[in-house]
């Protein structure tokens, strides 16, 4: 019997991402790190960035080659304009185009009450977050233009329901939402979009980092017991809304935040 054009029994998978790479920053971290194998599970080769951490990012380009992708790694420090720059033009330099761009990175930081914060540590936490994902969005963002992409960003559920003593995680998320929105606004015709995940407390990355240090063990109890699910979140949970968003399934989605956190903020 001859097939109907709705007959999708023997259609080929569709492909979540066009040929390219997909560039993680931050992607040697405890979420980044998960984030960059599930890119490559989907299907896209990837470029990751760390700041001091060589073996970790090194380990990571180990696991995505070992997935049948291409895979390298950058030291970044992106609040350097120059140094993003040049960042940039290697990876277009050896790669047909880039078609995601993943800001997983951030600064390591005390816990602070906002009248206990000296000025100099906000100024240098500001100028590595959100100057640095400006100068990552100025470097990129001609290249996505050319052929479209998305931009997915890493945020914070501390702009739905307030964390004590977290402003430098909260205050630079919240200026890097805004320029988020600004380019899903502005850059929709050029096939650009841009979404956030904003995240509550994951069991990974920089909460396993303050464990026992920042967050002792009744901060991550009293964590548990704010979520409507009970628990705390994954890096393969983060990594999964991370690779929807980037992706082909996701194309019609742009200026978007989801709120990935057990339902703390309800």
């Amino acid at each position: 019997m001859p097939s109907s054009a709705a007959d999708t029994s023997q259609a080929s998978p569709r492909r979540e991402f066009p040929d390219g790479v997909a560039v993680v920053i931050g992607g040697s971290g405890g979420i980044g790190s998960v984030i960059c194998t599930s890119l490559a599970a989907a299907g896209t080769d990837v470029v990751l960035t760390y700041r001091n951490n060589e073996a970790a990012a090194l380990a990571v380009v180990d696991a995505v080659i070992a997935m049948g992708r291409k895979a390298q790694c950058h030291r970044l420090s992106s609040e350097h304009p120059a140094e993003v720059e040049e960042f940039f033009e290697q990876v277009v330099a050896g790669h047909p185009r880039i078609h995601t761009v993943v800001n997983a990175a951030g600064t390591t930081i005390p816990m602070t009450y906002i009248g206990d914060l000296d000025a100099a540590t906000w100024r240098d936490v500001m100028n590595a977050d959100a100057n640095g994902f400006f100068n990552i969005v100025h470097a990129s963002l001609p290249q996505l233009r050319k052929h479209g992409g998305s931009y997915v960003q890493i945020g914070t559920v501390g702009m739905h329901r307030w964390p004590a003593r977290d402003i430098l995680s909260v205050a630079p998320k919240a200026a890097i939402d805004a320029l988020i929105t600004g380019i899903a606004r502005e850059e929709g015709r050029h096939g650009v979009r841009a979404n956030t995940v904003a995240l509550g407390l994951i069991n990974a990355g920089m909460a396993l980092r303050f464990k026992g240090k920042e967050y002792d063990e009744n901060y991550f109890k009293a964590a548990v017991r704010n979520t409507a699910l009970k628990r705390l979140g994954t890096a393969a949970e983060v990594a999964d809304a991370v690779v929807f968003f980037a992706s082909e399934r996701a194309s019609y989605l742009t200026g978007q935040t989801l709120v990935l956190d057990g339902g703390f903020s309800l």
